[in-house]
């Protein structure tokens, strides 16, 4: 699990041109932001999605019921998120889900995190792309979040690292 901040300053990436041609790429830089926070099954390539309109302790919580209404745990079915050490996952006041658990990964490692790999998959349908609000670019966000819902394999490729424990 992690989360990534999007927002109106766009997303520039490198594209294809012509010699002697500059591609140009309308741009309005505006610094509000939406936050995506992704839920990721590495093995399988499940992946679970919300917008939230920040990052908090409060925002967290509700992420972390939200999911658990998507997998419904259980006794026969616990659940181990890892998360990275962010203030908002460590707190006290962090309330995990009945049969959730949060794992912590090591300091300052966010290449072990599986799902620091969803942002690149994710973002393809922001590069380069001017989004006059953010209702826009949320719209934009949710369609992408979807359909990588519907292709498991294209996450499971991105996220299933070779050493990664293929536990179902």
């Amino acid at each position: 699990m992690d989360e990534h901040r999007i927002g109106l300053k766009p997303i520039i990436r490198r594209v294809w041109a012509s010699p002697g041609y500059r591609p140009t790429v309308k741009v309005h830089h505006r610094f509000e932001w939406l936050y995506v926070y992704g839920f990721v099954h590495p093995p399988s390539g499940r992946s679970f999605w919300l917008t939230m309109p920040t990052v908090s302790i409060v925002a967290f919580n509700l992420a972390l019921r939200e999911f658990a209404d998507f997998v419904q745990p259980s006794a026969d079915k616990a659940i181990r998120i890892v998360v990275d050490r962010a203030g908002f996952h460590t707190s006290p006041e962090v309330v995990a889900p009945q049969y959730m658990n949060l794992l912590f990964q090591p300091a300052y490692s966010p290449e072990l995190q599986p799902a620091e790999h969803l942002w690149h998959l994710s973002d393809q349908p922001l590069r380069n792309r001017y989004f006059a609000t953010l209702d826009h670019l949320e719209a934009a966000q949710i369609d992408r979040c979807a359909w990588l819902q519907e292709h498991p394999e294209i996450v499971r490729s991105a996220t299933n690292f070779y050493w990664w424990p293929q536990i179902c």
